[in-house]
């Protein structure tokens, strides 16, 4: 479909110049396309147009190679995983920008052109010397590695930058001395129990859900009235995003009579909206906190306002809470609860209160963990396997239809 040359919006207009010639500016930028409303300017207005829209608007759009420098990759890379992962659904985008960040640190003033593996390598030895693990090095360099990937396909960068890089072998163990990751462990009931009592209600079911599902984080974020299929004495739930969605793995979830009532609690709403979401737990707060108040409505702050924190009396608060819950978000609750029921003694440095604090953090996932652990020990490896969502890519039907039965039959004794 043509674009039509006087369109209204963003899209920049077809416009003619003092010379007679038609043209187009796009991000300070002159197009000359010909004679003013000429067949052949009016077509060429529609190709620049299309590849400046295919390019998402990028403000660095007809700058060549030799012109772009690392910042502004960056700049349009950001662009693009907001576009594609979403900055709502998924943890990726949150993964991607610290990746990123040591990268922006030392070379974002370097022509693109100029980064090959001596750069790369400057920029992983910086993640060693902050104390990175070596597994989470390797998956932030891959992650770098897939930004020049990404610019190579958009034309932005000489496909030779990427092949170079790409070759580059990750951090081996036991030759490097970035240290290793800690195995995620199962996590004490004990433990969690004391957690749950200082996180908000609707937090502390969305974290008992979890356990008994033996979900992962972002999965039980994700759930919605519209996903459950209540018809048998086990509900299943069919999550439409979730961690291997993208290597087309169906993700299902098992949902027993311990984990039933917690849920019947949060259906009262529309199929497509959130189970757990943040502006109902900051609600909830803000109930309990006007219930306390020995001040009259009619003085002092109105609810939902704050005078404190950073803000000015009477402003509202500069974020506004969400419909969902991110895994970084809702690990950041948990961390909060755990700092409450595990306070570090007084008599601590900075340093050492810290460091208490965090060796009496867990995070979500060790839920998940522990329910796998328990599990594998009652039903075995491949109940395990099928109550946690561990498959191959090339699964077959039958073998689907087998861990449906499994994953219920499980389900209806543990959860």
């Amino acid at each position: 479909m043509r674009l039509m040359p006087h369109s209204s919006g963003s899209v920049p207009k077809y416009r003619k110049h003092k010379s007679g010639q038609a043209r187009v500016t796009i991000n300070g930028r002159d197009y000359y396309l010909g004679p003013w409303k000429s067949k052949a300017s009016i077509a060429e207005y529609d190709r620049v147009i299309a590849e400046y829209l295919a390019s998402n608007r990028s403000p660095n759009f007809g700058l060549s190679c030799e012109e772009l420098s690392i910042a502004m990759i960056l700049v349009d890379y950001l662009r693009h995983s907001r576009s594609y992962y979403g900055s709502e659904k998924t943890s990726e985008l949150h993964r991607i920008k610290p990746a990123l960040k040591p990268l922006k640190e030392l070379y974002a003033n370097s022509p693109a052109t100029s980064f090959g593996p001596e750069q790369f390598k400057a920029v992983r030895q910086s993640m060693i010397a902050s104390g990175l693990t070596r597994p989470g090095i390797n998956s932030r360099m891959k992650r770098i590695v897939r930004m020049f990937k990404w610019a190579a396909a958009e034309g932005k960068l000489p496909p030779s930058i990427h092949e170079a890089l790409r070759l580059i072998a990750p951090l081996k163990k036991g030759r490097t001395e970035a240290p290793e990751t800690d195995p995620i462990l199962p996590i004490e009931q004990s433990i969690v129990d004391a957690t749950l009592k200082e996180l908000p209600p609707i937090l502390a079911d969305m974290a008992r859900v979890q356990l008994l599902t033996g979900c992962r984080p972002g999965e039980v974020c994700q759930l919605t009235p519209g996903c459950l299929d209540r018809s048998g004495d086990v509900w299943i739930a069919n999550v439409a995003e979730h961690k291997t969605d993208w290597h087309g793995h169906d993700r299902t979830l098992f949902i027993g009579p311990k984990a039933q009532p917690i849920l019947l609690r949060y259906l009262d709403r529309e199929p497509d909206v959130y189970l757990f979401r943040p502006i109902e737990v900051v609600e909830q707060l803000r109930a309990e906190r006007a219930a306390k108040r020995a001040t009259p409505p009619s003085c002092g702050n109105r609810r939902g306002r704050k005078n404190d924190r950073g803000g000015l009396k009477g402003k509202k608060a500069v974020k506004s809470p969400g419909e969902c819950y991110t895994t970084e978000s809702y690990r950041r609750a948990i961390h909060n609860a755990c700092d409450k029921a595990f306070p570090p003694p007084a008599d601590l440095s900075e340093e050492e209160a810290k460091k208490w604090k965090s060796e009496h953090r867990w995070s979500p996932n060790r839920l998940r963990h522990t329910r796998g652990t328990d599990i594998r020990k009652q039903f075995g490896l491949e109940a395990a396997q099928v109550m946690l969502g561990h498959k191959n890519a090339d699964v077959t039907q039958v073998y689907a239809e087998r861990d449906i039965a499994k994953g219920i039959e499980v389900a209806r004794q543990i959860g």
